[in-house]
């Protein structure tokens, strides 16, 4: 039965894809700006852009911030330990909203925190969603998007 104020995905065959698809996406936004910062930008450039924002120990938080959206994006893609890889990215780009981006408005064409406040909502709902059934943390923890009341039991041997 139809409810506007209960979402029809909640115990919905769709929920395991439609996570799969945001998981991916979500993922691979993640691995092209870490895969960035290590190669076309360079971890050198992303120090001197990081310092000249007033975060601190600028060559070290390079590297981090491409190392989270790197290994945070490849994690997503392929959900595993997703809630701690989202707490890490939405970290991350509070982070960015704080050093970089807050002091510019919204709009990202004039150097606003659309984009980070975007990604970084993404990742908190993704933390508390879960992976979804076609992940691997779905595989490991028997996330079949069934009620639990139709979920066959798992015998112990």
């Amino acid at each position: 039965m139809f409810s506007p104020t209960q979402t029809p995905f909640a115990q919905n065959p769709t929920r395991g894809i439609l996570l799969l698809v945001s998981r991916v996406i979500l993922g691979l936004v993640f691995i092209g700006h870490g895969w960035d910062k290590f190669t076309h930008t360079g971890l050198d450039a992303t120090a001197v852009q990081f310092e000249q924002a007033g975060v601190p120990a600028p060559a070290v938080a390079a590297f981090v911030a491409a190392a989270i959206e790197l290994i945070g994006g490849i994690l997503l893609v392929v959900g595993a330990f997703t809630w701690i890889a989202c707490v890490a990215l939405a970290a991350l780009m509070f982070g960015a909203f704080f050093f970089v981006h807050r002091g510019n408005g919204l709009l990202i064409e004039n150097g606003g925190w659309e984009l980070v406040g975007a990604l970084g909502t993404a990742c908190i709902f993704l933390a508390l969603a879960s992976a979804g059934r076609y992940s691997i943390d779905g595989y490991l923890n028997d996330d079949d998007d069934r009620p639990r009341r139709t979920r066959r039991r798992r015998r112990s041997s």
